[in-house]
């Protein structure tokens, strides 16, 4: 018997049709369907249209909207496939992953480089392995893209042109696809209660007055001052290597204190792709951690933003799970 599988589309470039005004999303459910009849072959597809959208338009409301989505979804199947844009997948990947805690069955994100139409497209492949995913892994949220599946708080874009377009950061992929199928490994990062019941609505809240702020030599104090007067909760820091920041003319340490003295939370990560941030290393990590100033550990900068939201979202329950590892974002020891 086909496992029943839903398919939430978003739009994106999978999506897309040339317009006068350049590519645009316009196929809806039934028309990517339409155009991949083998899908039907692996799955019994519940098909709907959530919204149709350019990714660099998805943020965090259409976040919610996808996640009470696919709760509703998840009554009726056994796995979720999600089409969505490249250029912010990771972001909406990362944040459902918090969303959706306890979710009892795996949501796959997917999408292409070429549009559907397109006679290169990647997207009939990369569909074909979603539902894949879909149908066989453990519960959770995963990207799937170019025969390799991934945690959503893994994965990153790292290609604008490539098909390898996304890369699983600072953890092994999940699985992979060769010419004997769907390879899952064992799971690598105890991570979370595991997974329990269908979450509440309550975990949707997500507070997007969050900044991210990348530093560069000479980085202005001033820029904080600004970051607070514009009334943001939440701040995230791509430092320097480890976790450094300059204190030299342009004292940055004092920002630090003066965000945790207005009590913004504050997630401190490394502009390193890889590897992790440690404050304990150099003497001017050293002084980053305060009240309210946590580091990232090795998250990657998608899922450090959207945790903090997340977090921030019901900030005095909340709390307590910014440095814990929820959603395998993290490696804490």
């Amino acid at each position: 018997m086909l496992p029943t599988i839903a398919l939430l589309t978003t739009g994106g470039t999978i999506a897309s049709l040339q317009t006068q005004s350049g590519l645009a999303p316009a196929m809806r459910a039934q028309d990517i369907l339409d155009h991949c009849p083998g899908l039907q072959a692996l799955a019994t597809v519940q098909a709907r249209d959530v919204f149709s959208l350019d990714s660099s338009n998805i943020q965090p409301e259409e976040w919610q909207q996808l996640a009470a989505a696919v709760l509703e979804a998840a009554q009726d199947c056994q796995g979720i496939v999600i089409t969505h844009g490249t250029d912010t997948m990771a972001y909406s990947a990362s944040a459902l992953s918090f969303m959706l805690q306890g979710l009892n069955i795996p949501v796959v994100f997917t999408g292409s480089q070429l549009p559907l139409r397109h006679p290169l497209s990647d997207g009939p492949t990369n569909l074909l392995e979603a539902f894949t995913v879909a149908s066989r892994a453990a519960p959770g949220v995963y990207v799937s893209f170019h025969h390799k599946v991934m945690y959503g708080t893994r994965a990153v874009k790292l290609r604008t042109l490539g098909f390898d377009a996304f890369d699983s950061i600072n953890a092994p992929a999940v699985g992979y696809f060769d010419a004997d199928g769907l390879h899952l490994q064992h799971e690598i990062l105890p991570c979370g209660p595991g997974s329990v019941s269908l979450p509440s609505k309550n975990t949707l809240r997500m507070d997007p007055r969050v900044f991210l702020l990348k530093l560069m030599p000479g980085t202005d104090p001033e820029i904080f001052q600004h970051i607070m007067d514009a009334g943001y909760h939440g701040l995230v820091i791509e430092a320097f290597g480890l976790g450094g920041l300059h204190y030299i003319r342009r004292n940055l340490l004092d920002c630090l204190t003066a965000l945790s003295e207005r009590q913004i939370l504050t997630l401190v990560t490394t502009q390193c792709l890889y590897e992790k941030a440690d404050f304990s290393i150099y003497e001017v990590g050293r002084h980053v951690l305060q009240s309210s100033i946590y580091g990232a550990h090795d998250m990657t900068t998608e899922a450090t933003l959207t945790k903090l939201m997340w977090v921030l979202g019901d900030k005095s329950r909340r709390l307590p799970l910014l440095t814990r590892c929820l959603a395998h974002e993290m490696v804490t020891s």
